[in-house]
């Protein structure tokens, strides 16, 4: 059948959902408070004036008017959004993270599974070949059990400036701590892979370094207006004039000119100084994570690096596996009776899968559709599959915050009993 669906944010993350959708699908209606983003969107998914709506409560007094909605507007939005949504009756594909609170996380699951509806959340980790070849040899138990985890999330220092310094994300309470927007994916990977939920979780880091006093001597503002722009590789024409018409040049203005983009450098955040921002997430940040099934972790999220991709290192009973989600190449170990006997290791390298997230995106829509036209549910990131990550993720920042080990079991009673009280 044709399904019906509506886009509610349609930004960088929503766009890519709903231009998969739209290959197969309909798209009836489009909310997006930015007049801009908004008549793209509706001129590129053939949306008439009276679906394109500037505030998502004229696009709910509608009334059910399809079959479900893609939410990917700002993450302090998605909770009172979702939640409308659900007592209308959409089925929903919520973009990560569910909710920054823990308690809406669980309300938003608890309300679900009352209404009987379809939520999935935008995992889109759990969809790549890469990592599912990684499950697929954990699972096999060639190399025994899980003992010890290394993994690393290098989100690239140009992204860092971008999304968390300069960007929606830089701030908690506009958007949520990067622990929860950027890596609740890591959280929610890690917890699949060792296939337990978490028992106890310290977290430590901090904004170490784009903060003025890093500021060059003699900087501006803003970038455009800046004296020492030339010698800092954070000046946004360096940033985003090379990578006109990709992203991130593609967040800052529709307009892919060298005009329009330098046009828009002169008033978005984009333009100002990474080091003269009013950004207070972390740059950095440490977890180490004890599961319940014995399985120990260490989670390493760094903007300081110069690429952005993931990298893993499983310690096993019988041998090792260390990934590269960039070069896209998985390593298997066995371990050796000594030191001069010779290294038994298989290569493996996943099929390549088209569209972002080394493919996690399209896997991740072909799962949502699929799921919508089925009479059951069974999803890999469903709202029950994705909580555990998202308290996980909030565990390790209040962890940080506090300076304390925080005790999951505990953390979700005192939740659980704010939520019903």
């Amino acid at each position: 059948m044709d399904l019906k669906l509506a886009l509610i944010g349609a930004g960088q993350r929503g766009m890519i959902y709903t231009r998969h959708a739209y290959q197969s699908e309909e798209i009836v209606a489009v909310v997006e408070p930015d007049e801009g983003r908004r008549k793209a969107a509706a001129d590129e998914f053939q949306i008439p004036l009276e679906r394109q709506f500037e505030s998502v409560d004229e696009f709910y007094r509608l009334g059910k008017i399809c079959d479900a909605v893609i939410i990917s507007s700002m993450d302090r939005d998605h909770y009172a959004q979702t939640m409308e949504a659900l007592h209308i009756g959409y089925d929903i594909l919520l973009e990560k993270p569910i909710s920054p609170s823990p308690e809406e996380c669980l309300k938003i699951q608890q309300r679900a599974n009352e209404k009987g509806r379809k939520v999935i959340v935008c995992h889109v980790l759990r969809y790549t070949n890469f990592f599912a070849e990684i499950k697929k040899i954990i699972d096999s138990g060639e190399l025994g059990k899980i003992i010890t985890i290394q993994h690393n999330e290098n989100i690239g220092n140009f992204h860092m400036a971008h999304s968390f310094v300069r960007g929606n994300w830089r701030r908690s309470d506009l958007a949520s701590p990067i622990m929860m927007q950027k890596s609740c994916h890591d959280m929610d990977i890690l917890a699949w892979l060792v296939d337990s939920g978490a028992k106890r979780i310290s977290s430590y880091g901090s904004l170490a370094y784009f903060k003025e006093e890093n500021a060059p001597a003699g900087s501006a503002e803003r970038c455009l207006d800046c004296k020492v722009a030339a010698d800092c590789r954070f000046d946004a024409r360096k940033a985003y004039l090379p990578v006109r018409g990709q992203w991130p040049a593609t967040v800052v203005s529709a307009d892919p000119t060298e005009e329009g983009l330098l046009q828009a450098l002169e008033t978005s955040p984009y333009g100002r100084c990474v080091y003269r921002m009013d950004n207070d997430v972390c740059d950095h940040q440490v977890t180490v994570i004890e599961f319940k099934n014995g399985v120990t972790a260490t989670f390493n999220l760094s903007g300081f690096t110069n690429k952005m991709h993931r990298t893993l290192k499983i310690m096993c009973e019988h041998g090792e596996i260390r990934a590269d989600d960039y070069s896209n190449i998985i390593e298997v170990t066995r371990f050796n009776s000594n030191m001069a006997e010779a290294s038994q290791q298989t290569i493996i390298r996943p099929a390549a899968m088209g569209g972002g997230h080394h493919g996690g995106d399209t896997g991740l829509m072909n799962d949502f559709l699929e799921n919508l036209e089925k009479a059951d549910f069974n999803s890999r990131s469903s709202i029950d599959m994705s909580v555990e990550s998202h308290l996980m993720a909030y565990a390790a920042e209040e962890a940080r915050v506090t300076g304390t080990v925080i005790d999951l079991d505990l953390l979700k009673e005192q939740l659980e009993h704010s939520v019903t009280a």
